[in-house]
């Protein structure tokens, strides 16, 4: 299997280490035009429910409550983790989010 990495999408894209680039947020990042994201795959509905994402708020310490349950809503999405994980055997791959937080995000909570 090749390597999955996470990074921000606002962050350059480098064709030598972000060979296949995965957007796993449910909204598109703002003030981002879809040209200059370089996305290969939008994988929308992987992305932590709206009730999770709003009940969350990028709060710290609701970061391990929001991995617990983000989880629980991954166990009926595994199909789609399925086809990260199936590119990522082809090629590397670079998960992106939007998210201000680099370290408490639903990017860096999914499981490869």
């Amino acid at each position: 299997m090749s390597a999955i990495k996470v990074k921000r999408v606002y962050e350059k894209a480098f064709k030598k280490n972000d060979v296949y680039r995965i957007l796993i947020d449910r909204l598109w990042p703002r003030g981002l035009k879809k040209e200059d994201a370089h996305i290969d795959l939008w994988l929308k509905e992987i992305a932590p429910s709206t009730e999770l994402r709003t009940w969350f708020k990028h709060e710290p310490a609701k970061w391990p409550e929001f991995k617990k349950r983000y989880f629980k809503e991954l166990a009926n999405k595994q199909a789609l983790l399925n086809v990260m994980r199936e590119k990522a055997r082809v090629h590397p791959v670079t998960l992106l989010y939007g998210a201000k937080d680099e370290i408490h995000n639903n990017a860096v909570a999914l499981p490869t």
